[in-house]
This record gives C-alpha cells, structure tokens and sequence, in this order.
C-alpha cells in the first residue's frame, strides 16, 4: 500500500506541563506507557519510576501528547498513527552528552526497518515510500542521536518515519530546523523536542 499525501511537512513544539505526584516521595512519580518495546515487569499495583535512573521518566517527564500506541525506543519515545503508518508524533530529550557525535558511529552501517512490535496489518514498510515522490523523513532526527551506535540505528525504525518533500523541504528548510534544535543544546542543559506530522489538503478540481 503506497502511502499517497498531497503534503507531509513536521511541526516541532518544546512542550512543558505539570507533573503530577501522588502520596509516595517527592522523587518518584509514576508513568503509564502502553506496549513498551521492552515492557518493565513490575509485580506491584503500579509501575513506579525513579526519575534519575529511568530514560521514559526522564523523556516524558511533563507528560504525554497522546496515548495511542506508545512505543519507547532506545533514545526516544512515540505514538504511532496505525491508520495513517506514520508516528502521531515523537518526543526526544536532547543533552549536549546525547547530541555529540562519537567517531566510532557510522551512518553507512544504518538500514530502514520495520517495527516489529506493531501488527503487521499497520506496520510501515518501504514499499508505503516506493514510488511515492516523497523522503523518508525522520522525526527522531538521526543526527541528534550519534552518541552511541544502536541509538543512531533506531532512529531509522519506519515508525519514526513520515513521508517528507524531498527538495525545498527534507533536504532544505527541516534539515536546516534541525540545525537550531542543535545550537538549542548548546546553550541550554536540557531540551525536549516534540515532532509530529502536519497534514496539508490538496484541492482537486475536476
């Protein structure tokens, strides 16, 4: 199935909100994610995070855009959109640690893939691309994840992926999008960044 939009373009919002804590230490607060990638067995009522220790926590911090098929990654999280194959939107924490390329990480060792944690009847493929005129844009910009090599090849799971104008957009304006989120942190200790994909209708006259 070809994935057919008139345009796909990202909106980037930093978001902020409230945290919300119950009777338990102030250093504690709970998250509920549903389908993590790697689920936490927990055997009390609850699932309850230490904030310092646990990378969902540390992300999701202010809270959830959505809840809708939350799947958290290796340096990120996301909601993935099974009617439209595409991420609903996807949240990063961003350090000046995190960002900071490492010499021994090497983008020509990455590969699109399939989430295999979503069912296959909503899974993204490369074929959804073939054909279609559009990029393979990454919402979880790989190039804010060249720290270590496993998070940089995570960031090229199709459900982190939206159809993107190449020429003028992908290759121009978001890449340059990307290049401020970067200076960003650089000059603050923590930055988090909300992507997700704008829907731009196209008029058919017949």
């Amino acid at each position: 199935m070809t994935m057919r939009y008139s345009f796909v373009a990202g909106a980037v919002g930093f978001f902020g909100g409230m945290l919300y804590r119950d009777k338990r230490p102030l250093n504690k607060f709970e998250i509920f994610a549903a389908n993590p990638v790697q689920p936490v067995v927990d055997t009390s009522e609850h699932m309850e995070i230490d904030q310092s220790d646990d990378f969902v926590s540390r992300t999701m911090k202010f809270g959830f855009p959505g809840v809708d098929t939350i799947r958290s990654r290796k340096s990120f999280v996301l909601s993935y959109d099974r009617r439209n194959r595409v991420p609903h939107w996807v949240f990063e924490h961003l350090t000046t640690e995190h960002i900071t390329p490492n010499e021994n990480v090497n983008k020509k060792k990455c590969e699109f893939f399939e989430d295999d944690s979503i069912h296959a009847y909503f899974r993204s493929t490369d074929d959804d691309y073939k054909g279609s005129g559009f990029d393979r844009g990454h919402l979880a910009a790989a190039s804010n994840h060249r720290s270590k090599q496993e998070y940089l090849d995570d960031t090229f799971v199709l459900s982190n992926i939206a159809p993107q104008v190449g020429k003028g957009f992908n290759q121009d304006a978001w890449e340059k999008l990307e290049e401020h989120v970067k200076k960003l942190v650089k000059n603050y200790k923590n930055v988090y960044v909300c992507t997700g994909p704008l829907y731009i209708p196209r008029f058919v006259i017949k």
